[in-house]
């Protein structure tokens, strides 16, 4: 008897040890396999049982979370969603995160385990943290203006403070709502079939992940190397450039828009923005002068995020004398994204100095303690001083006297290059208007914003399409804006435009 028991006992430890075995292999080697399997919804019922943090502009949230009583409980919501949506991007509970959603989701969800109170603590006690918030550098009303002043035209602005990259205004249109993802619901669904087959692309974030040919903009950069080269060392001095201009080893000859470019100085051939001049200079000053000034400015870096990636703008480095002619001009595969422009502009700004642009100012808790800082980004030489006074001395007259004059804000001090990208096949495409600019009130020491703006013009107003008159006014609305809210030495708003 005593050894059926004994024979027993050990039957029942054989099956606990195996049934701790099972069950130490179901936690622990298979449980990324049952996290990953798409029929548990655990994880996902854990994520949304809570509301998630927010994204703040000028202190105010422009996210929320409503309780839906669902097993998926909260679902994102947003204020201004369009108008917000290139900064934010989507928290949905179908489609996953983008932007800044996406860069921040682990402070946003909570998951993030600087949220915990001490280390290891949400693996010991098994607690969720609430969901951090963060703060952006947005100013809300330099973002209103540009998307107000884009309108229903396809298009992208950026804007910069020189002095520490902080990223003021990133707006692209068309854009959508990104509360109406938000859902699992078939109205999401067949939101989310309506965008993607949308051809104007409004879930393109035009401001950072599409790049354009950059045109005459382009010009700043090339003026900045044949400054910097010693190729130019006289702003009104003749440059000594046909017009036509007929490209090296070829018989292409390149015109211009304005009369009077034959011999132009540097400083009349920046305001009437002529080709043939700045074709040539980017041909005497070569291929690697020009190539180490592109890439000074920003053009042909992977790595550029804010946090969130930016589409690396191109500067062609293997190309004939012919081709760089183009590429001087911003034409042939030179290619920029509208924030790599602002960054171009804030490089003039500040002074030949450049800080990489940044779009989050901190992270907080719940409540309010501070969990990271962005703190100051360091600066790169892309030119010499005296090569930045003299690019803003001329951007200055480009508003002052020549293509930029819609530009022009009474108070204040105001540079800028008009635009206007040719492309397509024989540049059968409509082209696109572009203004790069930047501003500083009277009182100002220093520049306090640098703005890009791209256009892409319909067919209808082809013959119209320029970057005085479709982008210099949009620009002109988010300096004012910026300067507005500067302080004592900032420009009054203008009407029109």
């Amino acid at each position: 008897m005593t050894r059926n028991i004994r024979h027993a006992a050990l039957f029942c430890a054989l099956l606990l040890f195996a049934l701790v075995v099972n069950a130490a292999r179901v936690q622990i080697v298979r449980a990324p396999e049952y996290d990953d399997n798409p029929a548990n919804r655990r994880p996902d019922i854990a994520r949304y049982q809570q509301p998630r943090g927010d994204i703040l502009v000028g202190g105010k949230a422009v996210t929320g979370s409503r309780d839906t009583g669902e097993h998926l409980r909260y679902e994102r919501t947003y204020a201004n969603g369009p108008m917000y949506a290139p900064v934010t991007g989507f928290a949905s509970q179908a489609y996953g995160t983008t932007l800044l959603e996406h860069a921040e989701d682990g402070l946003l969800s909570g998951a993030d385990p600087m949220l915990a109170p001490l280390p290891l603590w949400n693996e010991v006690t098994g607690a969720h943290n609430p969901g951090g918030d963060v703060v952006t550098t947005i100013d809300g009303a330099a973002q209103r203006a540009a998307f107000e002043g884009l309108g229903g035209r396809k298009g992208a602005v950026a804007a910069i403070e020189p002095a520490t990259g902080r990223v003021l205004a990133l707006v692209s249109t068309p854009s959508y709502d990104p509360q109406s993802l938000s859902g699992n619901s078939a109205a999401a669904t067949r939101t989310w079939n309506r965008l993607n087959a949308d051809p104007d692309k409004p879930m393109l974030n035009r401001a950072v992940s599409r790049t354009y040919p950059p045109g005459s903009t382009f010009k700043v950069v090339t003026a900045a190397a044949a400054l910097d080269a010693g190729v130019v060392r006289d702003l009104d001095a003749p440059t000594r450039s046909p017009d036509p201009y007929t490209l090296p080893g070829t018989r292409t000859k390149l015109t211009n828009e304005s009369d009077g470019c034959r011999d132009a100085s540097l400083r009349e051939a920046f305001e009437w923005s002529c080709n043939t001049v700045f074709a040539k200079l980017g041909v005497d000053v070569g291929v690697p002068g020009m190539t180490a000034m592109a890439e000074a400015f920003g053009f042909n870096d992977d790595g550029l995020r804010v946090p969130f990636p930016v589409a690396r703008s191109t500067f062609d480095t293997a190309v004939d004398r012919a081709q760089l002619g183009l590429s001087s001009i911003g034409q042939y595969n030179t290619r920029a994204t509208p924030l790599q422009m602002a960054m171009v502009a804030a490089a003039v700004a500040g002074g030949g100095q450049v800080r990489q642009p940044y779009l989050v100012e901190r992270t907080v808790r719940a409540g309010g303690s501070l969990v990271a800082a962005a703190g100051s980004r360091p600066s790169r030489e892309v030119m010499r001083p005296s090569t930045a006074a003299l690019l803003k001395e001329l951007m200055t007259g480009v508003v002052d006297n020549g293509t930029g004059e819609r530009a022009a804000i009474p108070g204040a001090v105001v540079g800028g290059k008009t635009g206007t990208a040719q492309h397509g096949a024989g540049n059968s495409g409509t082209p696109y208007a572009w203004f790069v600019s930047w501003a500083r009130g009277d009182g100002d020491v220093e520049p306090k914003v640098a703005v890009a703006v791209v256009v892409e013009g319909s067919p209808a107003d082809r013959e119209g399409i320029s970057g005085g008159g479709l982008a210099a006014p949009i620009a002109r609305a988010v300096m004012e804006a910026v300067l507005s809210a500067a302080g004592p030495g900032a420009a009054s708003p203008t009407a029109g435009g």
